[in-house]
């Protein structure tokens, strides 16, 4: 009797090890479903008075330079096409690459996220992409469409696949990106505040589920342009939206935000006091004394706290001069940010900000800029 028990045991238990297996493959094919894997996140960013750490320990670590303090900086540049596109077909046939006579937003992406580690090797840190770019011509707005965002504020998700490329790349090199929001001659294709909101609600709880900690957000483009459609957008409103950001926390954590302002402006109290860094431009100011003027100035707003003060966006170079833009706001211990475009009758290896883009060091002024930064940083 018990040698047929276990002979029937014998044959039983095999189908009874492979029914197992298969109810253990559905239920995680269901967690997966359910919960989606998120990348192994590598790098954080935090902030500790007027310090930047990263992964818990100040950037630029001890670095001095001709008696400036370095370390606790974020250098940073304009590559804000990182995920450019353009929507219009009558105007898309401007970008064309010269080498194919197409314009290919996957290939601007991809060949953004090839060149990041020959930025890093140079000591930038960061830089700032903008999900409805900068004007791809340098200056001025025209009837290209570049966003992100569908006209209700829901993701387009061809622009965020390519995000998830620069931002995974980030990651695993330790660099900080700084995520605009939006900008100006394309705020308008958003149908009205609402659908501004719904479009910062869904962009933060995109990177809460990608598990992204190394990135900080630019919730707009010089909130105080004048070229702003959406009012929620606009100066006197725009530290909503920097406190809708602040209130979207997962698991105790929540992004950095804050926003920048035109060229040669100081902030408003309105966002000096709900920002967690300030971002100002260099754009306009061509005496190098009036960088440290503007973090003086900003230092003074009645509602300051120490904090981060960055400009992340600077079109004067004279970086082969011993006094420029760049050098003074060391010298005001604020971080820079080189912003290029192409010039009249410069080629395709010129600017960071014209599309098409060549997004490698190979132009004079990359080249003049990404040596003066090794020379700071250390690197």
């Amino acid at each position: 009797m018990l040698k047929n028990t276990s002979f029937r045991l014998s044959r039983i238990l095999p189908s009874l090890n492979i029914y197992a297996t298969s109810i253990y493959l559905l239920l995680s094919l269901l967690l997966l479903l359910t919960f989606p894997v998120v990348s192994q996140n590598r790098t954080t960013v935090s902030i500790e008075g007027e310090q930047f750490l990263i992964n818990g320990q100040p950037t630029y670590l001890g670095q001095m330079w001709e008696g400036n303090k370095i370390e606790g900086l974020l250098f940073n540049s304009r590559m804000v096409q990182g995920v450019f596109d353009d929507l219009n077909p009558e105007t898309a046939v401007r970008w064309k690459y010269p080498d194919t006579g197409e314009w290919n937003p996957d290939r601007n992406t991809d060949e953004f996220v090839a060149a990041m580690e020959e930025w890093l090797a140079h000591g930038l840190l960061a830089f700032t992409v903008n999900l409805q770019g900068g004007s791809p011509m340098g200056y001025g707005n025209k009837n290209w469409y570049n966003s992100a965002y569908e006209e209700d504020g829901s993701l387009r998700p061809a622009y965020f696949a390519r995000l998830s490329k620069i931002l995974d790349k980030a990651d695993e090199l330790g660099m900080v990106p700084i995520v605009g929001l939006f900008y100006f001659g394309q705020d308008q294709n958003l149908k009205d505040d609402v659908a501004v909101k719904d479009a910062t609600e869904n962009v933060v709880d995109w990177l809460h589920q990608k598990g992204y900690r190394h990135v900080l957000i630019e919730v707009a483009n010089e909130c105080d342009n004048k070229s702003y459609d959406r009012d929620i957008i606009k100066a006197n409103r725009i530290h909503e939206l920097i406190e809708l950001v602040k209130s979207k926390e997962k698991g105790g954590f929540r992004y950095l935000v804050s926003t920048s302002y035109n060229g040669n402006s100081i902030p408003l109290p309105n966002v000096v006091q709900s920002a967690d860094f300030i971002l100002i431009h260099g754009n306009g100011v061509h005496e190098p004394a009036r960088i440290a003027e503007m973090v003086t100035q900003t230092k003074q707003v009645a509602v300051y706290s120490p904090m981060p003060i960055v400009f992340n966006e600077d079109d004067h170079f004279d970086f082969e001069e011993d006094t420029n833009n760049l050098v003074t706001a060391v010298q005001s211990y604020a971080s820079w940010g080189f912003f290029d475009y192409r010039l009249d009758g410069e080629g395709f290896e010129d600017g960071y900000q014209s599309i098409p883009v060549d997004w490698g060091i190979n132009s004079p002024r990359k080249k003049a800029f990404f040596a003066k930064l090794k020379e700071i940083t250390g690197y």
